[in-house]
């Protein structure tokens, strides 16, 4: 596990996560009594739209309410998560948590960024980890993963790669790539992993650095090519991809996340029943066959524990973003 570097992030991450346990309004008690926005601050059809949805879903049968899963998309994420940062306290507008808003944005707005990911929230549990994946177009001319990095050594900058956006964890993913084997690709940032992996299926782009779920659909229809995964073992609906730490590459081999957040001051009684409802859903049979047709794999941890996640891959995305000098085009 990483070590908290900052001491002072970690003890405000910590508070955030201990504020809202003591303190109460007078309708916790009845939570919730109307419907639930859950902002997912990226489009349509990635997958952070997919694993939101299957989850929250499940979770609205337990509590009683629809749950309107709502996608603000734009600016690697920002837009939506300074909304959800914004809302009121009160459990009826949550967000959807992953690396690039809360740790890749920071890394790279560190004075600029409409929110603060250590403070302005409240971590509610983490729904599920994801592995990520390295694929291509099947016209381009690697088999596998070797294959890939000869190539991409032989002709520096010919080849683009997309992502979710400029400074999302894909495009930190597609960063620490490079870093860690000297080549070199051109990034091209999409408002989201979904179009992004259409435009890869198309041969816009050559190279998608991706979440398992929003390519998987298209790995197994044949119309883009896994060459590895970013996973403790080799996935089982995948079973002739190899894992980055197989190809000599572990500090690559990160998988990503997606959880809930409630903005700072929500009640603990309220941050309480969403997190026995998520887990609830998370444990649901058909939740499970669901995330892991995505190759999602449910988690439904503590509040602590996903604030400690947080914290974790916000100190891993200040490190690539310092070592690859990127910066916000």
């Amino acid at each position: 596990m990483v070590l908290l570097k900052n001491k002072f992030a970690a003890v405000a991450l910590v508070a955030s996560v201990a504020s809202v346990f003591g303190m109460g309004t007078a309708g916790a008690a009845d939570y919730p009594t109307q419907a639930i926005r859950v902002i997912v601050p990226f489009a349509p059809g990635g997958s952070t739209d997919i694993v939101a949805r299957i989850v929250t879903q499940r979770m609205s049968q337990e509590l009683g309410q629809t749950v309107v899963v709502e996608n603000k998309g734009g600016a690697g994420g920002a837009i939506g998560a300074a909304e959800a940062a914004r809302a009121k306290p009160d459990g009826y507008t949550l967000s959807i948590a992953t690396v690039s808003t809360l740790a890749v944005l920071p890394a790279c707005r560190p004075t600029d960024l409409p929110y603060k990911p250590l403070t302005d929230f409240v971590p509610v549990t983490n729904f599920a980890n994801v592995p990520n994946v390295i694929e291509v177009n099947p016209k381009f001319p690697a088999k596998n993963f070797k294959e890939f990095i000869k190539v991409l050594k032989d002709n520096p900058g010919k080849y683009s790669n997309g992502s979710s956006g400029t400074c999302s964890v894909l495009h930190l993913f597609g960063e620490a790539f490079k870093l860690a084997t000297g080549t070199d690709t051109v990034h091209i940032p999409y408002k989201g992993s979904g179009p992004a992996v259409t435009d890869a299926v198309g041969g816009q782009i050559e190279i998608m650095f991706d979440n398992l779920p929003s390519s998987m659909a298209q790995i197994q229809a044949g119309n883009l090519r896994a060459l590895a995964v970013a996973w403790p073992e080799r996935l089982s609906n995948l079973k002739d991809v190899p894992t980055l730490a197989e190809e000599g590459y572990p500090q690559l081999n990160q998988p990503a996340w997606y959880g809930l957040l409630a903005p700072k001051g929500t009640p603990a009684e309220i941050v309480t029943r969403l997190r026995d409802a998520a887990v609830v859903a998370l444990k649901d049979p058909k939740v499970i066959e669901a995330l892991e047709k995505q190759g999602a794999a449910p988690s439904g941890n503590t509040p602590e524990e996903f604030g400690k996640e947080i914290k974790e891959q916000y100190d891993w995305a200040k490190g690539v973003v310092e070592k690859g000098n990127i910066k916000l085009e």
